[in-house]
Parts: structure tokens; sequence; C-alpha cells
């Protein structure tokens, strides 16, 4: 009866080391899963954001865009901006840009198309709440973009009327613009005089270390294991002993 106590002894602590190994290889093989799905995602953007800029689809095609076909597309078009209040996003810097330094807000503007319908255009940083208001219609080129998904940790926008994120939706819901493309256009040209608010090209950036975090998780099972292995066998050998101790006792 006596040599079945250790067996015991390592039941509880088994299951537990075996349920960690188990996790920590499933965060090994998730990481190996989205270092996939990184490579994907910017082997797509680089190839979107590259192509030269097409025109913008019709009003008719704009339900069949979406961010997994169309997001980062670049299109050309003609817009006006009509005098409305602007949505200023605040921003300490952006992966997808070259010309954020520091902090300050991304202008978010009513547009008009020739034919009618709006959009909302993003069009460019400024280091401050001052800045020129567009005049006349003017050939724009940019990138398509959807909006982003709203943070429980963080406000949609301020008392002072400074954004967070950058959903035009709820922007246009807010400041009365009216129905807009449920895409928004994050402009890079042209330039307006005097430079602000300033447009820019995007460039992936896209960080992709999941093969060094998945090695991590894995590395982590393998010393969990082999920890595991060298207390078991310790407790087993101290077990063995004290019944050797114990039968010549007797």
């Amino acid at each position: 009866m006596a040599a079945a106590a250790p067996r015991k002894s390592l039941l509880i602590p088994g299951i537990v080391a075996l349920a960690g190994f188990i996790v920590l290889l499933g965060l090994g093989t998730w990481q190996i899963e989205r270092k996939a799905w990184k490579e994907n995602l910017i082997e797509k953007l680089t190839s979107r954001l590259g192509s030269a800029p097409g025109d913008l689809p019709p009003p008719d095609y704009w339900p069949l865009l979406g961010p997994e076909n169309a997001e980062f597309n670049r299109v050309r078009l003609n817009v006006s901006f009509p005098k409305s209040t602007d949505a200023l996003v605040y921003t300490s810097g952006s992966a997808l840009r070259d010309d954020v330094k520091g902090t300050g807000y991304f202008v978010f503007s009513l547009a008009k198309l020739a034919n009618g319908p709006s959009v909302v255009v993003n069009r460019g940083f400024t280091a401050d709440r001052n800045y020129p208001h567009p005049e006349g219609t003017q050939e724009i080129v940019g990138a398509l973009r959807w909006p982003e998904s709203p943070s429980p940790f963080v406000p949609e926008r301020d008392s002072a009327g400074t954004w967070f994120a950058r959903d035009h939706q709820a922007m246009a819901r807010a400041l009365g613009w009216g129905d807009v493309a449920e895409f928004y256009i994050e402009q890079e040209a042209p330039v307006p005089p005097g430079g602000v608010p300033h447009p820019s090209a995007l460039k992936v950036r896209l960080r992709n270390d999941h093969l060094q975090y998945a090695i991590t998780w894995y590395s982590l099972a393998g010393v969990l294991a082999v920890v595991f292995a060298i207390w078991a066998r310790r407790q087993r050998t101290a077990a063995a002993a004290d019944h050797g101790s114990g039968a010549g006792a007797v």
C-alpha cells in the first residue's frame, strides 16, 4: 500500500502541469496561425498600396465594397468640400504614415462628389486646430478605409469635440453631415497650399513578431515539461527512500 502513495501525490500536480503544457502549446500554435495571417495581410496591403490609383467606383457599386476586398485600394476622385464642421481625431503617431511627428489631429471633412453622394475624407495631419478650408472642386488621390471599431476603454470623443476613433459614420451622425459612404478616403495628394493639413501616402509597416512569440510559448512548454519531469523523479526517489528506511526499521 505504501508504494501507491507517490502515485497519488503526483496526480494533481501532473494534471495541473499537463493543463499548463497544453495551454502553452495552444498559444504557440495560435501565434503560428497569426504569423500566416499577418504575412497574408502585409502582402495584400503592399499590393494594394503599390498599385496605381483607379477611379472611385460608382455609388451603385459601393454596397459590394468592404474591408476584405477593397480596403487600402487607391482611388482618384473629384470632390468639393462644403462649409461644415470638421471632425478632429487625436493622434500621437501613425504606423502607416511618415508625416505624423508628435501629437496632433487628423482632419476628417465632409466632401461632395460631382454626381451628388457624400463621402468623408481624412484630409491629413495638423499639429493644431488652425488650418485653411479648401475652396472649389479638386481632384484628390487617396486610399479607401473603413471605420475603426469602438473601444470600451477609450471614449468616442471628449467634451471639446475631439475624437479618439476614426469612425466617420459616427462623426456624420454627430455633426449632421447626412448620409455618407460606408468607407472614407485617406487622402495622399495633393498637398494643400501651406501644407496643412498634410496628407501622405500610406506605407505598410505592420510588425510581424509572431514567430518569436511562438518560439517563446513552445520553449516555455518544453521548460515546463522538463521541470515537472525532474520534480516528479525527485518525488519518487524521496518516496522510495522513505519506504526503504521504513522497511529497514521493521
